[in-house]
């Protein structure tokens, strides 16, 4: 006797191992609301679930998918199979696996997903590479819309980003350069979306310095490692690194500029993020080390929607700091932006865009909302349903006819697992302000020397191949382990 599976609740078998991930992400993009759960034949706790709903075969010449419906042992919506080949390679094997997922389930649900079967975060390295083999837009967007069913329009923005990105990555140094990124992982307060490693500030604000020891330490090691390689970009991220004191962003500013060779340093960004945690004095600091680019991210100009993701900060408050910000002599500033957040519509993107293009950013990154289970939006969608979220077609083209009328072109896209609507990340900017560590960290062609609590280290070889590091997530734990995190970048990054 079976168990009643739940409400809302896809159950998927498969008898070939390795495909977990990209099933469960296609299916997921074709219900959001539902909980999807893969399993492998023979695995014990399937059998929990009872029937499944999808059940996928594979055999030498063909993968045979069913869609189940009803109960009992005969229900079936049918199976269907796609054709593979022997000796096929296992991408190969994915992308029709991936056709065939889509076909049924678009035919099923009546969808079509704008990004087709791509569930991957870095849609523009397939153009990137082809445009490298030089291949013809023609080519590469038949290629891409054969292979993965993608709209017309995404397939143009990807070609159109990844030859922006190709020539933005031109004067970069490669196998002797890098890449620094500092996390400073506190925040004035949580908000509902967010799922990055961050701690609100007042609970650490006697702990700062010993935090700042350990990125000392940090910043010395690198130092040493890659004294004969060149810094190519700084980004200070978090969190929200503007929560720092003057002095402490001074302290740590002057040991950057003191232990590591700026002199061919191309971009230097830090997030300033939060309008509540910017102030002139801050901002004196961040220019005086020869910081080029920073961040006021509003997330939305709509009052009650700040006060319910928990951004303590008004909309006036934006204003102000982008106000200071330009006083202060920074000629790069960045807004971001989230779309689908809870209770937004149309017409609420739209008065934000007004508002952004009356300050006139350098620059604007539109994200689409992701749903994070570790965010505390998560558990605020199992109490209230998706029904709160709306990202649509209209509101993406909204913010990019905003983008188009500041005078801005996109230069780099990602996506995420969950994103309401199933759409992208999309950074735009004016000629000369693109944000080249952005690129770098879609397009992975250089090491990234990642420092502070739970950031994340990448090395990248000569031929593509890719090996990463991480320092853990605790910020006590960062602390009290700092000589482990080095043992690990040294392991990692030894030349």
């Amino acid at each position: 006797m079976t168990m009643m599976k739940k409400e809302n609740l896809i159950v998927i078998t498969t008898d070939k191992a390795g495909f977990e991930y990209d099933i469960h992400a296609l299916v997921k993009a074709f219900y959001p609301a539902c909980e999807v759960k893969v399993f492998v034949e023979d695995q014990k706790e399937s059998s929990d679930f009872g029937l499944p709903d999808i059940d996928i075969k594979f055999t030498r010449e063909a993968v045979l998918l069913s869609l189940m419906e009803g109960e009992g042992s005969g229900a079936s919506f049918g199976v269907r199979k796609i054709e593979i080949r022997e000796g096929m390679t296992r991408p190969e094997v994915k992308n029709r696996l991936k056709q065939l997922l889509y076909t049924v389930l678009s035919e099923h649900t009546g969808i079509q997903l704008p990004w087709g079967t791509l569930t991957g975060i870095r849609p523009a390295k397939i153009p990137m590479t082809m445009i490298t083999e030089g291949r013809s837009d023609g080519e590469i967007m038949e290629y891409m819309k054969e292979t993965y069913f993608i709209s017309d329009e995404k397939g143009s923005l990807a070609i159109e980003i990844a030859k922006r990105e190709k020539s933005l990555l031109e004067n970069l140094h490669y196998e002797d350069g890098y890449s620094l990124y500092i996390g400073i992982p506190f925040c004035p307060t949580t908000c509902l979306y967010c799922s990055f490693t961050s701690f609100p500030i007042v609970t650490w604000k006697k702990r700062i310095s010993e935090y700042l020891d350990a990125l000392d330490k940090e910043i010395e090691f690198t130092a040493g490692l890659y004294r004969h390689k060149t810094l190519d970009t700084v980004y200070i991220g978090g969190g929200t690194p503007t929560t720092l004191e003057a002095a402490e962003l001074d302290r740590l500013l002057g040991k950057i500029t003191d232990s590591l060779d700026l002199s061919h340093i191309k971009e230097f960004t830090v997030e300033a993020g939060r309008a509540d945690s910017i102030t002139l004095e801050k901002l004196k600091v961040l220019k005086k080390y020869g910081v080029t680019r920073i961040s006021v991210n509003p997330q939305t100009m709509k009052q009650e929607t700040l006060d319910f993701i928990g951004r303590k900060h008004t909309v006036a408050q934006v204003k102000e700091a982008f106000a200071m910000a330009r006083e202060a002599g920074f000629s790069n500033i960045n807004m971001d932006l989230i779309l689908g957040l809870p209770g937004e519509s149309g017409t609420d993107v739209s008065a934000t865009m007004e508002e952004i293009k009356k300050l006139g950013p350098d620059s604007l990154t539109v994200h689409s909302l992701a749903i994070k289970r570790a965010s505390r939006l998560s558990q605020w969608i199992e109490e209230n349903g998706l029904s709160a979220l709306h990202n649509t077609e209209q509101t993406m083209k909204i913010t990019a006819q905003g983008a188009d009328a500041m005078n801005m072109v996109p230069y780099y896209l990602y996506r995420q697992k969950n994103m309401a609507g199933n759409f992208e990340n999309v950074g735009y900017a004016k000629e000369g302000k693109f944000g080249i560590y952005n690129v770098l960290i879609m397009e992975e062609k250089q090491d990234i020397v990642a420092l502070g609590a739970g950031s994340i280290s990448k090395r990248v070889y000569p031929d593509g191949q890719i090996e990463r590091c991480e320092n853990v997530k605790d910020v006590a734990q960062y602390i009290e382990r700092i000589g482990e995190m080095i043992e690990r970048k040294r392991h990692l990054l030894a030349l």
